[in-house]
């Protein structure tokens, strides 16, 4: 196991903080916390399938650094981004005594991470968090860049808050123990950096894809860098999302739509929405006269050497029809003035937002991949 870290800051003036990526930075998590408290304690939030995996580990790591950890396992899902877990999760920190200088810690996936940071942001009007993400998905999206929030019934994500984490910490280890299918849900995310904004690093995740998959260190480490140094520049220029920073929702107005009409369950993880989304996101934009025809064919052969999900036939059970597909769109938080943005591409590593979208030329297209899926 190399015991070299990477770094990437996240530069956001006197919120500015570390990224460090590495393998075996659970059991160094001491060390690395150590710095940030004002008293030897921290309040760790974790869920059942994490802590059976990385929660002792953890707890060991802190008490070999004389830091004393108390915990709170929540149950694991999407479902447990909610008001009940939210509140269940304050009340608890508010009963450890948690104040204002203490530092919380968020052990695991993007679901996890989202809930404890709008926790940290909400409990005494802001306390400190530390992000360590044990997903990949969580690795290079979620844990980076201070969005943080719960579900609502009407949607993904629409209730939260901007509150950056003081420190992630990315350990390349724990992605072995991922199963195969969770993996491959946070490529969809690795993926769209390349599509959005980096053609080479895209090339190069095209001859890097059967090492990534077969969990070579070195290529899934070089990966999730690149992701996270993409991430940490478009946040440092658009913290709360006012131009550029959309450019990371590629292919969510879809994901986000799609993960409402299946019920925010196992039948479709975020990542794999995101790939669906970015498939049709390209789509639009070759039907759009955008880009080229070459494009989308390029975007679903890769992600389908990956053997992830990109097309509605691969989305199990009922799904609603073109026009409630387009009404839960206009429930995504990228809706200004009334009007659906989407992020589309002029070519590979050329995104861009838009609202000017052919609403004929959208419905044509769901409709068309609904009748692709009917008849599989």
């Amino acid at each position: 196991m190399s015991n070299q870290i990477d770094t990437v800051r996240v530069e956001l003036g006197s919120r500015s903080y570390d990224v460090e990526i590495g393998e075996g930075l659970i059991g160094r998590a001491g060390e690395r916390v150590a710095p940030l408290l004002s008293r030897s304690r921290v309040a760790i939030v974790t869920d059942q399938n994490v802590a059976a995996l990385h929660l002792k580990p953890l707890t060991d790591a802190f008490a070999d650094a004389g830091i004393e950890s108390t915990a709170l396992i929540l149950p694991a899902g999407e479902a447990t981004k909610c008001w009940t877990e939210l509140s269940r999760t304050v009340e608890w920190l508010l009963d450890q005594k948690i104040e204002r200088r203490d530092v919380v810690i968020a052990l695991g996936g993007g679901v996890i991470g989202d809930l404890v940071g709008f926790a940290a942001a909400i409990l005494r009007r802001g306390v400190r968090f530390v992000q360590i993400p044990t997903s990949l998905l969580a690795q290079v999206d979620s844990s980076v860049g201070g969005k943080t929030g719960i579900n609502a019934p009407q949607g993904k994500n629409l209730v939260g808050a901007f509150h950056q984490p003081s420190l992630v910490l990315a350990d390349i280890a724990v992605l072995d123990t991922l199963p195969a299918r969770d993996f491959l849900a946070g490529y969809g995310e690795v993926a769209k950096y390349g599509l959005l904004g980096d053609s080479a690093f895209f090339e190069r995740l095209e001859m890097d894809a059967p090492k990534i998959a077969e969990g070579d260190r070195a290529a899934r480490r070089a990966a999730v860098k690149r992701s996270i140094e993409m991430k940490a520049e478009i946040v440092a220029r658009d913290e709360t999302e006012q131009g550029d920073r959309a450019l990371l929702n590629l292919g969510h107005t879809f994901c986000h739509a799609l993960e409402a009409a299946t019920g925010y369950s196992s039948r479709l993880l975020h990542g794999e929405g995101v790939a669906v989304g970015c498939a049709l996101a390209f789509d639009l934009s070759s039907r759009m006269g955008l880009c080229s025809q070459e494009d989308p064919s390029r975007v679903r052969a890769h992600l389908r050497k990956m053997g992830m999900k990109t097309d509605f036939a691969d989305i199990d059970g009922d799904l609603p029809d073109a026009d409630a597909l387009i009404e839960l769109m206009a429930q995504d938080k990228k809706v200004m003035d009334g009007k659906l943005r989407f992020i589309l591409a002029r070519g590979i590593g050329e995104a861009f937002v838009t609202d000017a979208v052919n609403r004929e030329m959208l419905r044509a297209m769901l409709e068309q991949e609904l009748s692709a899926r009917r008849a599989t």
